[in-house]
């Protein structure tokens, strides 16, 4: 009988072996389901999932750092615990989701914002301590701050000597690393041009309202403003509408950068609104799936470009980009293989390729 029964089960488990269960990811995304960004990327991460056969479900926190917390102890003490957790380190999260996740056995992975300097001497964040945090993949935030100013600078028609050029800078939330790092960025820009002179920078949230209001009184205060340096299209758009609203002409009287590659964000670039755009970044998500997919699947993923990473992705759009880049809205999968980005069966000297490039064909 107990021969019979074992060879019942050795037989069932021959069954059940190939048809494994898909690896189950939640996403806890920290934006709205407004926000084109935030949209886009989950978009993004669906496409990789279908691709690679993954079980993905997202849930957004709609900018509530409670939320996330909330979400995040229901998904690592709950009992429908996901294998593996992708969240933000959105307004300094990630030292509670890490304290939450010991023991839980779910792996975490970080995207967009990693873990602060002040946070990684707080917790001692050796791999060892959390080992089931497997990994993270930021962009490059603290250049495409730079990148923006120095690109909106050279489009600035020349000053006569002695003449200023007047800048307004809207930050998103002060907490967030990532507004943290591009504020860093267009500083460094500001003290390669002593002809610019910063008038003010305010945090606009993130939001358009939130900068709309706050640009209707700055445009009143500073009328000479000639630059306008965004941390995002949101804030920008509602700086634009101010703009406009005080007698002013966006790309013509005052030029406007911006980072995020909406839909509207690409259509205003276009449109010569907005002079200076750099995006890229909304496919981290993506990107971080292949990843879990190879851990999943065995693969070493530190071996192939390091367990912490970020990537060059934050970058200028030029106009015949902004034209592929609308049209691949519609384009199922966003005209990517995920799989052959795969690490699997990979000669060591391989690194993952992430870069707006592979969407560009």
């Amino acid at each position: 009988m107990l021969k019979f029964l074992s060879g019942v089960l050795l037989a069932l488990g021959m069954v059940a072996g190939p048809c494994a269960q898909a690896a189950s990811v939640l996403f806890l995304n920290p934006g709205t389901t407004k926000e084109a960004f935030w949209v886009s990327y989950s978009q993004f991460m669906q496409a990789a999932a279908r691709d690679l056969g993954m079980d993905l479900r997202i849930q957004y926190s709609d900018r509530v750092p409670e939320n996330i917390i909330k979400q995040a102890r229901e998904a690592l003490q709950g009992h429908n615990r996901p294998d593996y957790l992708v969240f933000v380190n959105e307004q300094s999260v990630a030292p509670e989701v890490l304290r939450l996740a010991q023991g839980s056995g779910v792996k975490l992975f970080l995207v967009n914002n990693a873990l602060t300097v002040d946070q990684v001497k707080l917790l001692g964040a050796r791999p060892d301590k959390y080992p089931d945090w497997i990994g993270s993949l930021v962009p490059n935030d603290e250049e495409g701050g730079y990148l923006m100013l120095k690109e909106l600078i050279r489009l600035h028609p020349p000053v006569a000597p002695g003449q200023m050029i007047d800048l307004l800078a809207f930050s998103g939330l002060k907490v967030t690393p990532s507004a943290q790092l591009r504020e860093k960025g267009m500083r460094r820009a500001l003290a390669e041009h002593p002809q610019v002179r910063l008038r003010q920078l305010v945090y606009g949230g993130w939001t358009r309202q939130r900068a709309y209001e706050q640009a209707k009184l700055l445009f009143t205060r500073y009328p000479q403003t000639s630059l306008v340096w965004a941390a995002n299209d949101e804030m920008a758009f509602g700086v634009m509408q101010a703009y406009v609203e005080s007698g002013g002409v966006p790309g013509k009287d005052a030029l406007f950068g911006a980072i995020n590659n909406s839909p509207a964000a690409l259509q205003a670039l276009l449109d010569n609104r907005l002079s200076v755009l750099l995006g890229g970044h909304f496919t981290l998500g993506g990107w971080a799936l292949v990843e879990l997919h190879d851990y999943d699947q065995g693969v070493d993923i530190s071996q192939y470009g390091g367990r912490d990473r970020q990537l060059p992705l934050l970058q200028p759009i030029n106009r015949a980009q902004a034209k592929q880049l609308l049209a691949l809205g519609s384009a199922r999968n966003f005209g990517v293989d995920f799989h052959k980005l795969s690490a699997k069966g990979r000669p060591a000297s391989y690194r993952y390729p992430f870069s707006l490039q592979i969407l560009m064909h």
